[in-house]
Parts: C-alpha cells; structure tokens; sequence
C-alpha cells in the first residue's frame, strides 16, 4: 500500500530545506503523525518516513535525534503489530547504512520488537530478536546490568518454548557477570531461570534445592513464595531416591508452610517411608509438568520411576528378605525388573543390600546408604544370619528371666502359687 497523500506532501516539502534544517522538521511530521496519516496506512507512512530521514544525509547528530523521536513516537501509538512490522522494515533500512553510530537505536527497536512478540506469546522470535541486540560492541558502551536485563528475557523466552538448551547459554553468559549486578529483580529472575533450566533438564534434587531457596525471597509476593515451594516438592518428590534427596525432604517436609500445599500429603508418605498407593500417585500427577511426566529411555515415566525407588526403599524397612517375585508385585514390576531396579540403586549406593541371584532373593542390610557409587553392596558374612538368630533367642530368654525375677520379688506367693522357677 502506498504512503498517505498527506505524509508524502510533507516529505516533499522537507526536500526543499537545507539538510541541516531537516531534523526539526522531520520530528515535527512524527509529532503530528496521528493527524497525517491513518490506521490502515500508518505502517507504510513510518516506513516511508523513517527511509527519508535515513537517506537524507541529516548527519550523525540528527539521525540520532530524529530516530530517537521516531522509536518513541511508534512506542507511543501502543500498536503490536505495528510496533513489529515498522521496526522490523527499519532495522533493515539501518543495516542499509554505514550504522555503527546507530546501536543505541537498534537496541531499542528490537526490544520494542520483542516486547511485541513476548505479548503476543511468540516466544522462540523474542529470543531471537533479543538475542541480535549488540551488547559487546566497543562502540557501545553496554553496562553489566543492562546485559543481565536482555539475557535474563531470552532465558525466560526460550524457557517458555522448553529450550533449555539455549537457556543455558545465556545462563552460563550471565554466571559471569552477576555478582556485579544489584538489582534484586534481576537476580531473582536469574535464580528462578537456573531452578527451571535444572528442572527441565530433570536435574530434580538441583532443582528442588533452587526452589526452595527461591520460596523465602522477600522480593516476591506470599502467593508466589507458596508456588514456588510447591514446585520444590515436586522436583523433590521426582528426584532419584537415596540418602541425598532424603535429608531434602526432610527440610521440606519440616518447612512450616508445607502443611498449606496439596502436595504435602505426598511429601509426608515419602518422608516417612511410606509406601505410595497408585491412586495417590495418579492424584499428584494431574499437577505436573509435560517434562515431567516424560518418557525415560527405559519406557518408564519420571513420575513411576520415582514412585518405584521410593517403594523399594520403603520395601527394604519392613522386609529383612524378599524374593524377586514378591518384591515385584509390590513394587508393580515383574521380577526381572525389580531385580534390575535393586540392582541399580544398590550399585549406585542408594540403598544397602546384597543379591543372591541363585535363590532369587534381595537381602536389606538396613542403615542408610551414603550415595556414593558401590557403597551399597553389602559384604556376606559367613554364619550371619545364625548368629543374629541366636542372639534375638539370648535376648529374648534374658528379657523372660527379667521379668520373672521382678514377679517374684513383687509378688512371691503369686509366683509359688503359678510358676515353677528354678
């Protein structure tokens, strides 16, 4: 579509003033710019108007003038679409030109762009616009806490699309300049950012660490403190049974405000030992994440993958033995995957114990594992499990013995009348 007769006439009458008197009259058309032009050409008369001013040799200061003018002029008509459609045309009317005194104003365009595809939920393109914005330019002087600013929303923006491959990135980028920045916005964005990339990247117990640290800011209202607890548990609940995700929830589960949140009855059971029931778990899992929920390379989900650990941990407190079999059953498995499962969590020292294949039976040694890789195998112990018989039956005759002697010395005509004691 063509430019607006009135926008053109305009344009044509600035040609007749000398250059160095143009500046003032190309602001003056952008200022009045709701009255010369229209909704359905205004795209085409900023175009039209930011190509004349570009190509009309104004000089460095006035360029600059005139497109600062321009920039907040498209800012204040509040208009999405023509915020991405006109900066976008600019930006490429700018590349055109020997530009390198213009980053300031490219910076500001593509984060107005951005701010428009952010709004309008097109996340992937935010980031990319972001991503272009010239922050290591020796022409440009870029402090750290504005390049924490820009990396902080395409972090955010790629997180929103589950990229946190990119996410990491820029979080790695802004490990190494945030302890010179001190806006605590920005460092709680950037915390909140490192907690989502570790949870997408099922990193639970990292995450759930991350989390719960968040949950006390004071920089965030009381609603989200509770939110982000919530999502503690969660990544905590998920994360790989053992010593290291025990001593998390307990700090979890001892944390006051737990008791408010729906998923504390969960965190109790597993806290505790408890063993899980499917309906329990089916419950928890209507609040989860997709990635979450995922497939892991063994077909199993996240979520059954956890369940399943937690019950074999709660299995090996009630049960000194248990075949494979049975162990299975309980566990929801066939044998064989209950012996792979116990396998592995006692050869990565998640959990103490020894295996006799032959028979086909797990052995809990009980005590807690310390998580480190082969700690868990337990040693046989030749004539062990006679020996623990024979001291449970000395312990058991001694506490008898105990007891008759009390009676007796109580109540002597009790005991002549009823025991026989020798």
């Amino acid at each position: 579509m063509a430019p607006n007769a009135k926008v053109t006439e305009a344009l044509d009458r600035i040609k007749a003033v000398p250059s160095e008197e143009q500046g003032p009259e190309f602001e003056s058309i952008l200022a009045n710019i709701k009255t010369l032009s229209t909704p359905t050409t205004a795209i085409d008369d900023l175009t039209t108007i930011a190509n004349s001013f570009l190509q009309a040799g104004l000089g460095v200061v006035s360029t600059r003038n005139v497109l600062s003018t321009f920039i907040s002029t498209l800012r204040d008509l509040k208009n999405e679409e023509m915020w991405v459609e006109v900066g976008s045309r600019t930006l490429s009317l700018i590349a055109q030109q020997p530009s390198s005194y213009l980053h300031d104003a490219v910076a500001s365009l593509r984060e107005l762009i951005a701010t428009a595809q952010e709004n309008n939920e097109d996340f992937l393109e935010a980031a990319r616009t972001l991503a272009e914005i010239p922050l290591d330019n020796s022409q440009r002087k870029v402090t750290d806490e504005d390049k924490a600013r820009i990396w902080v929303r395409i972090v955010r923006n790629y997180l929103e699309v589950d990229d946190s491959t990119a996410a990491e990135m820029f979080i790695n980028k802004l490990k190494n300049i945030m302890h010179d920045v001190s806006d605590p916005e920005l460092t709680l964005h950037f915390q909140l950012s490192q907690a989502r990339i570790l949870d997408a990247q099922r990193n639970f117990l990292s995450a759930s660490q991350r989390y719960h640290e968040i949950s006390f800011s004071p920089s965030i209202a009381e609603e989200e403190r509770l939110h982000t607890l919530a999502m503690a548990i969660k990544c905590g609940i998920l994360a790989p049974a053992g010593p290291l995700r025990s001593r998390h929830l307990g700090r979890l589960y001892k944390d006051e405000r737990a008791s408010q949140l729906g998923e504390f009855g969960i965190l109790e059971k597993m806290f505790l030992d408890r063993l899980l029931a499917p309906a329990e778990v089916a419950k928890f899992a209507e609040d989860l994440l997709p990635h979450q929920l995922a497939t892991t390379s063994d077909g199993s989900t996240v979520l059954a993958k956890a369940v399943v650990e937690h019950n074999l941990l709660g299995a090996s407190k009630l049960y000194r033995n248990i075949r494979f079999e049975a162990l299975g059953e309980l566990l929801g498995l066939d044998a064989d995957k209950a012996e792979e499962t116990t396998a592995r969590m006692i050869e990565q020292g998640r959990l103490v114990g020894r295996m006799d294949q032959l028979e086909n039976i797990v052995w809990f040694e009980g005590g807690e594992a310390s998580g480190e890789k082969g700690s868990g195998r337990a040693e046989v112990i030749v004539g062990k499990e006679m020996r623990t018989w024979d001291a449970n039956v000395q312990g058991l005759a001694e506490d008898v013995e105990q007891v008759t002697n009390a009676l007796q010395k109580e109540f002597p005509d009790f005991v002549a009348a009823n025991l026989m004691v020798r």
